[in-house]
């Protein structure tokens, strides 16, 4: 038993297994299954590195052994901070095979969220890989004195080298599967990250319906661009959703398309998941139609302008899927049969049947069919709280068990959900409800803007200004003519932004989305 962890309600539990909903199998035991039946197939490739799945499976059975030798025990957690490499697949392996709770951090976190992780989840050790990305992740360990253990990949100096962890002919324990596999991590754009527990039934089944809703199996070839401890990357189906089929996991820390396209073309990749933005990277980048012919992109995390979809499309001859998805459960998709209309203006219709969606008012109250509310959600895979926070719990979710996503949307009369913003990304300017995704999304139609964000400021007249930052790919784009554009486009004057800056590049969170946050701060600025 789990201090802080909300469990599922005892009777929903059981009818999701007796249905089949849930498998009530452990993820690290079906991982090894599945290495058995593909012992000799190629399971992960990074650069040179090709790992096999009986490799794959003997070097994660080991690793278990030498982390159950080092006194980490069933329940315990460990914050995993590694980035796109074949070591964190091997970890978050062996974790799952010893009972332990891998932690997932991002590579982007730095000293303030790691030790919150690790204070939060009172983790028993860290396991940072030596050097990435210009920054040396042990420093971080010298700052947490308290932690029992830190593991490190590649030079330890006077840290535990994770190659030393190998240990063979261990028994490993039983794992229960209504117990958390793993904790994923928030995506607010403030304050520190909240811990989401996904249970090895709940998070299994999200692998198995994604790689349903993608229509791919064992030949699946699952190109990881995205950091690997993120949602996407991991499970939909993703790295491990790809190896429970016994397909091929990529992984790469790069979007470049110079680097992109070609390991695309070596490897033969069928799947990979990207954000708007490297979607847009990719579709610049001058690619002859039909070289990514055979790809399936799957995109999410922000809003996908539908020029760009088409443009994508065409310009790189691969099929788009969108999804919306949260990493505390609820995910939704455009089906690959539907028609271009659905396929690029929508974020299309939950992923399980047995998902429940609910739109809302302020008060609670069901809108009318076709007007935004709150989407609130519950469903086989939608968690029922956050590791040890009551309070956070008491205001996220019902007490009839919806999760309040916070996301506000409008529901089609084919019913397809569309997203129009969040509940707190709304400005109030002059008594005016102003979406800050909605201009943001109009804003991005401008052939000259690359990205955007907007934000509200306080306003002694109005209450609050809207601000709008843009990465323009020209530099004599006059805010005037941008003004005059949104008119153009049929925005409402009270949603045209009092100002507009251009930004070489938006600021952002470890989890990837726009940190408004260092937005508002540099507003707060005395220069401004």
């Amino acid at each position: 038993m789990l201090d802080g962890f909300v469990h599922w309600p005892e009777q929903l539990a059981a009818d999701l297994r007796r249905t089949g909903v849930w498998r009530g199998r452990p993820i690290g035991d079906l991982l090894h299954e599945s290495c058995e039946r593909n012992a000799e197939r190629v399971a992960v490739v990074c650069g040179e590195r090709r790992m096999t799945y009986a490799e794959l499976s003997r070097r994660a059975d080991r690793l278990a052994g030498g982390l159950i030798g080092l006194g980490i025990r069933p329940l315990d957690r460990v914050v995993v901070q590694l980035p796109n490499i074949p070591e964190f697949v091997v970890l978050v392996f062996a974790l799952l095979r010893a009972g332990a709770i891998p932690v997932l951090a991002l590579p982007g976190h730095r000293r303030a969220e790691i030790a919150h992780l690790c204070a939060h989840s009172g983790a028993v050790a860290y396991v940072v890989k030596d050097e990435f990305g210009g920054f040396d992740f042990r420093t971080i360990a010298r700052e947490i004195p308290s932690l029992p253990h830190v593991i490190v990949s590649g030079d330890a100096q006077e840290f535990i080298p994770l190659e030393s962890l190998d240990a063979r002919d261990v028994a490993l324990p039983r794992v229960d599967a209504s117990d958390p596999a793993l904790f994923l991590l928030s995506g607010g754009t403030t304050g520190l990250p909240k811990l989401i527990p996904r249970t090895h039934d709940d998070y299994e089944y999200v692998m198995r319906a994604c790689a349903e809703a993608m229509r791919v199996g064992p030949e699946v070839v699952y190109l990881a661009v995205n950091p690997v401890a993120h949602q996407a990357a991991l499970a939909c189906p993703g790295v491990f959703g790809s190896l429970l089929l016994g397909g091929k996991a990529v992984l790469t820390s790069s979007v470049r398309p110079d680097d992109v396209f070609s390991l695309m073309r070596r490897e033969a990749v069928t799947v990979t998941t990207v954000v708007p933005s490297v979607l847009r990277l990719w579709a610049d980048s001058g690619r002859p139609p039909g070289e990514l012919s055979r790809l399936l992109i799957q995109v999410g995390s922000a809003p996908l302008d539908p020029a760009l979809a088409r443009r994508a499309t065409q310009v790189l001859g691969c099929r788009i899927q969108r999804w919306y998805g949260i990493s505390e459960g609820l995910l939704t998709y455009t089906r690959l049969d539907d028609t271009e209309e659905v396929a690029v203006n929508t974020d299309g219709r939950p992923m399980s049947p047995d998902d429940e969606v609910r739109i809302v008012d302020e008060s609670g109250n069901p809108v009318p069919e076709g007007e935004a509310g709150e989407m609130q959600a519950r469903g086989p895979y939608t968690i029922r709280g956050y590791y040890r926070a009551p309070e956070e719990n008491a205001r996220s979710f019902t007490p009839d068990g919806f999760f309040r996503t916070g996301d506000l949307v409008r529901r089609r009369p084919d019913g397809n959900i569309v997203i129009v913003g969040r509940t707190k990304d709304v400005i109030n300017r002059a008594g005016e409800k102003v979406s800050a995704e909605e201009v943001e999304r109009q804003l991005r139609t401008h052939p000259a803007v690359q990205d955007a964000a907007v934000i509200g400021v306080a306003d002694t007249v109005l209450g609050e200004r809207t601000y709008a930052f843009v990465v323009l790919t020209e530099a004599d784009v006059r805010p005037a003519a941008m003004k005059e554009f949104l008119r153009g486009r049929g925005l409402a004057a009270y949603k045209i932004p009092d100002r507009l800056i251009a930004m070489p590049q938006l600021p952002r969170t470890p989890m990837g989305k726009v940190d408004k946050k260092t937005l508002r701060a540099r507003i707060a600025a005395p220069e401004h």
